[in-house]
């Protein structure tokens, strides 16, 4: 492993505590890894073609990912379609029901970026969505109950097979997150 893409989740960047931290993580403890955090934009479409864009420069067969939230939902999808291993943290299972509820303009507070939810994004996100994993087990699943964001039972059930690491309370950002960067550079390897 040489390579991980950390994807941030919506409205959020590579400033996020989370990406901050696992590079902090990986440039002290394993210098040698290539951290990958691109700033994806607000557009669905344009994300994923950026994504597709960085993975096809990278060694396929050794394809890692940490996705937090919207990113753990681009995460699963790159991972179903190139292979690889994931590292999900409080993902979005189903992210096209939540963002119907918030089509129309909005502003990413880390990027000033202005963009728009429409209708063909959410399609999208539907047409990119993942109803089976091939190999659940190159999962691992890190959930808080206390996600006011997103329905944690949701990724349960759905990755109820990969590795997964429940915690009661915390939140959508996931408390202590820095706490279990070696037990995801474990799996990952």
């Amino acid at each position: 492993m040489q390579h991980i893409i950390y994807l941030h989740g919506f409205l959020s960047s590579p400033k996020s505590v989370k990406a901050q931290q696992t590079l902090a993580f990986f440039k002290a403890h394993f210098p040698a890894v290539n951290i990958h955090i691109p700033q994806l934009p607000g557009d669905i479409g344009r994300a994923i073609t950026q994504i597709e864009s960085l993975v096809n420069t990278l060694p396929q067969k050794q394809l890692r990912f940490i996705g937090s939230s919207m990113g753990g939902f681009l995460s699963t999808y790159f991972v179903e379609q190139y292979g690889g291993k994931a590292v999900l943290v409080n993902p979005a299972v189903e992210p096209f029901n939540l963002l119907k509820h918030y089509m129309g303009k909005h502003l990413n507070p880390y990027t000033g970026e202005i963009f728009y939810i429409t209708y063909n994004q959410i399609e999208r996100l539907v047409q990119a969505h993942q109803t089976a994993l091939r190999k659940p087990e190159d999962y691992f699943v890190l959930l808080q109950t206390g996600d006011e964001t997103l329905d944690y039972r949701l990724a349960e059930k759905k990755y109820q097979h990969s590795k997964m690491y429940i915690e009661d309370g915390g939140n959508h950002s996931f408390v202590d997150y820095d706490k279990h960067l070696p037990d995801i550079f474990s799996f990952l390897r």
